[in-house]
């Protein structure tokens, strides 16, 4: 059905963005990071600093399109599941939340927001 479709496209997105940010010289920390707080995309590492990054698809940009997406209730959830998994961690290291925002798999429309919200 429709659910399946946009999961597929999902991941799909997912898989892109994890491209494009590897060709940035990022390195795959984790993908499809879960716990009981909810989900992170990617985890990446840029140099010292982990990148919690969101990944966006939205098939217009109709209402803010991708970024508007990332509302105030999700980044709450980003950042108690971000914490979750560093409290798991020996050692904090510097951190940053990203968006990749695209408007198709295509790799043509790839916006990376670093710093996409604070903490």
């Amino acid at each position: 059905g429709i659910v399946g479709a946009l999961d597929m496209k999902g991941s799909e997105a997912e898989r892109c963005a994890e491209a494009f940010l590897l060709r940035q010289r990022l390195r795959l920390i984790e993908r499809n990071y879960r716990c009981r707080y909810g989900e992170i995309d990617l985890i990446m590492q840029d140099a010292e600093t982990h990148v919690f990054v969101e990944v966006r698809l939205r098939s217009s940009a109709k209402f803010g399109g991708a970024a508007a997406s990332i509302d105030a209730r999700k980044q709450a959830k980003l950042l108690k599941t971000a914490q979750f998994y560093l409290s798991n961690l020996k050692q904090i290291p510097p951190c940053r939340f990203d968006a990749i925002l695209m408007l198709s798999t295509d790799n043509k429309h790839i916006e990376w927001v670093k710093n996409a919200f604070t903490a």
